[in-house]
């Protein structure tokens, strides 16, 4: 039997609702394809709400606290065996076009990156440099988002070879130049030269650069991470006045731990938090004005559809091809973005499900239901072994994400999983949490802290009232720590089989 050709489309940072068939306000024509002809996971989770540690978990199938990059400004390491790897071995051409975020933007003897200044503007290095690199047999990558001075690497070398020689002029200057400020709203950067187009491109081309053999590209698209920017006519294509942000109900932070509400004053000191020296995302004033919320959201929505276009160009040419029927296919991100809810924008260490939850489209036309909704939890570390499945290979001990095959072709009745685990660790000690959703409850724990969170989503999908101090739930926290427990214990990978008896 002929072994699947494997897709995984990823956006960076989107919210699991900004899809068309769910929100009617946001216009996702492609990624609504995607869900008449595959399966819309209403319930997936990332393993870890920010860039690195989650793109790490999705090619090792491992949670940040064990493969290493626990967060941003750390480096997944280069030797780190992947889903590529095991691929790679079983005669599939691999392949990853647009951001990775495996290494910090930081760059030091010991910890070198490539994925740093200045490095990312040498565009020397990047003509000659295409991996093979974690498991990827080919490797285009960029780093920046929108208009950022991170602006480089492959992407660079494709806008100069065509034709956009002045591409820097768009870009923010490397050193960062205060007289040059971030653009915002809409980006003189022309359409065609835009890296939405450069990574649909350059996707469609690893369909033609595998051959024969079977393929797993990663095609990794930056949006709709802030800043907000992006070309006419996508900057305009949504009125502010019809955007609807979150709201935040008086008292809801009242009962959550104290950097909730810190988020809302106007200068917060968040220097208790900062041990290591470096800023922790989202530990800020979260103040926003409404008229500029609006235009932000606007503006988010527009990034989404402009990626949507582009996500379209990469099916049809699967359809193109004749491969449309023998590709397994998922689209999702890697976290979560608040646009309003619980007071709150972007990102940081707040479990909501706005930031945890994530988009998670599947389509592999025969073998996963068309237009089905699907209620069964995801996690992101679980693609690696999974797709190692479909693949018809072993699932390496050292992975610890569960093979949802079963789930997404319908064939078990009891879900894969029953809880979702999300990690976060910016900090040593202040801002390191853990949650553990299970199909009702979600409860969050903080380190050599008292304080915790304990939400019932059943009843209160909103996440407006925090049980962790109600008595009358003392037994409800006390079984699913229990259970949490069991679920860390059932997580230990077991690389090495034992072979003896000593």
């Amino acid at each position: 039997m002929k072994k699947p050709n494997i897709l995984l489309i990823t956006s960076d940072q989107q919210h699991w609702s900004t899809l068309g068939f769910l929100n009617p306000k946001i216009k996702t024509p492609n990624l609504d394809r995607l869900f008449r002809e595959g399966t819309n996971f209403s319930r997936a989770y990332c393993p870890n709400p920010t860039c690195t540690p989650t793109r790490a978990s999705i090619i090792t199938g491992q949670y940040p606290s064990l493969h290493g990059a626990w967060t941003l400004g750390t480096h997944l390491r280069e030797d780190a065996p992947t889903v590529g790897h095991e691929l790679s071995r079983a005669g599939y051409y691999t392949a990853l076009v647009g951001k990775a975020h495996f290494q910090a933007l930081g760059n030091t003897p010991e910890y070198p990156s490539i994925e740093s200044q200045p490095t990312l503007r040498n565009l020397d290095f990047w003509r000659e440099f295409h991996g093979p690199w974690y498991g990827f047999q080919n490797v285009e990558t960029a780093r920046m988002h929108a208009d950022e001075y991170h602006a480089g690497g492959h992407y660079g070398v494709w806008m100069e070879d065509n034709g956009l020689v002045n591409w820097r002029d768009y870009f923010q200057d490397y050193p960062p130049n205060p007289a040059k400020p971030p653009r915002y709203g809409a980006w003189d950067l022309p359409e065609e030269f835009h890296y939405n187009n450069w990574t649909s491109q350059r996707t469609i081309a690893q369909f033609d650069a595998a051959g024969d053999s079977p393929f797993f590209v990663w095609s990794s698209f930056h949006d709709p991470h802030p800043p907000y920017l992006v070309p006419e006519p996508w900057a305009s294509m949504y009125d502010p006045a019809d955007m609807e942000i979150g709201t935040l109900e008086d008292g809801e932070l009242e009962k959550l731990p104290p950097h909730f509400g810190m988020t809302q004053e106007e200068k917060p000191d968040f220097s208790a938090y900062k041990e290591s020296g470096f800023s922790t995302h989202g530990m800020h004033s979260h103040l926003a004005d409404e008229a500029k919320a609006r235009r932000n959201l606007a503006l988010y929505f527009g990034m989404i559809s402009f990626m949507d276009a582009h996500i379209g160009c990469i099916l049809d040419a699967l359809d193109e091809r004749g491969l449309t029927e023998n590709t397994l296919v998922v689209f999702s991100t890697d976290h979560g973005h608040f646009f309003g809810q619980h007071g709150l924008w972007a990102k940081g260490p707040f479990h909501f499900e706005d930031e945890i939850r994530v988009p998670f489209l599947v389509r592999w036309p025969g073998q996963v239901s068309a237009g089905h909704h699907n209620e069964a939890l995801q996690s992101l570390v679980d693609l690696a072994p999974t797709f190692l499945a479909a693949a018809g290979l072993p699932i390496p001990g050292r992975m610890q994400g569960l093979n949802q095959l079963p789930t997404w072709q319908g064939s078990e009745e009891e879900p894969v999983r029953d809880h979702a685990i999300i990690e976060f660790r910016h900090e040593p000690t202040t801002i390191h949490l853990r949650t553990f959703v299970t199909a009702r409850w979600k409860l969050t724990v903080y380190r050599d802290r008292d304080y915790g969170e304990l939400f019932d989503l059943q009843n209160d999908p909103q996440e407006r009232c925090n049980l962790w101090n109600d008595d009358s739930y003392a037994t409800v926290k006390a079984n699913l720590f229990q259970q949490w427990i069991n679920a860390e214990l059932r997580r230990e990978p077991m690389e090495m089989p034992r072979i003896s008896g000593a």
